[in-house]
């Protein structure tokens, strides 16, 4: 059965996501990219029985960006097996064509990137409309001007640390700067904008995202390739609450 998406209750309750934000600070993100996908549910599992306050989805189709991964049918798979909110990545071309079918498929974070858009700021609108928080991807040759008109339709600006398309990659300390001047520009503004880092992530380099604003962290190989998802996801978040 296809599970709605979590959206925040009426009053002063939390959503799931939020709630573990206001008390533990910056989260990973595990991301499913390298998981085992013959065993896709028993990794699901895993995960969250290692704490994992939400889960990150990489959908790319082999045109926006080179790399071609999965789709409609694996999300649903996904939000089938797990109790946490999903964070579905479209690294797509033309994503205003499908984010309202990801957010049918349960997605409670649709993520967009700023240079795959014709109308970010209806696309970001039309997220919102089907009750998922709508997030902004900016990647690292892209200057954060690009996303500033747009942050007040947006529940979060996700800062790439690598070109997207690919695990593994070196982590670029450009999104150090980008993070910084996000979190000013949320200052100034009053926004209520998540900020958020994915790539490169690892016990080097959680710190210093979390200490230039970084809330939602996303990690793939750190957590996937680990022996102990528990103690990896920890000693990450351990460590960016140590700098926050």
């Amino acid at each position: 059965m296809q599970h709605a998406p979590v959206t925040p209750p009426a009053g002063n309750a939390l959503d799931p996501l939020t709630a573990r934000l206001e008390c533990r600070g910056p989260v990973v993100l595990p991301a499913l990219l390298l998981c085992d996908f013959g065993h896709l549910a028993r990794e699901v599992e895993r995960l969250e029985e290692a704490g994992a306050a939400a889960l990150h989805l990489d959908v790319m189709d082999g045109r926006f960006v080179p790399q071609l991964t999965y789709g409609m049918v694996v999300v649903e798979a996904v939000r089938r097996a797990a109790r946490v909110p999903l964070e579905v990545h479209l690294m797509v071309e033309q994503p205003e064509r499908t984010v309202a079918d990801y957010a049918r498929a349960g997605a409670d974070i649709v993520t967009v990137h700023v240079e795959g858009l014709a109308d970010p700021r209806g696309t970001l609108e039309a997220i919102a409309a089907l009750g998922s928080k709508a997030h902004i991807a900016v990647s690292p040759g892209t200057p954060v001007e690009r996303v500033e008109p747009f942050l007040d339709q947006c529940d979060g600006v996700l800062v790439m640390s690598v070109e997207p398309g690919y695990g593994g990659q070196r982590f670029n300390p450009v999104a150090l700067d980008k993070l910084a001047a996000l979190a000013a520009l949320r200052r100034h503004r009053g926004g209520g904008f998540r900020l958020c880092v994915d790539g490169g992530i690892s016990t080097e380099t959680v710190g210093p995202v979390a200490a230039a604003g970084a809330e939602l962290i996303v990690a793939g190989s750190a957590v996937i390739r680990s022996a102990n998802y528990a103690r990896a996801i920890g000693e990450l978040e351990q460590l960016a609450r140590a700098s926050a």
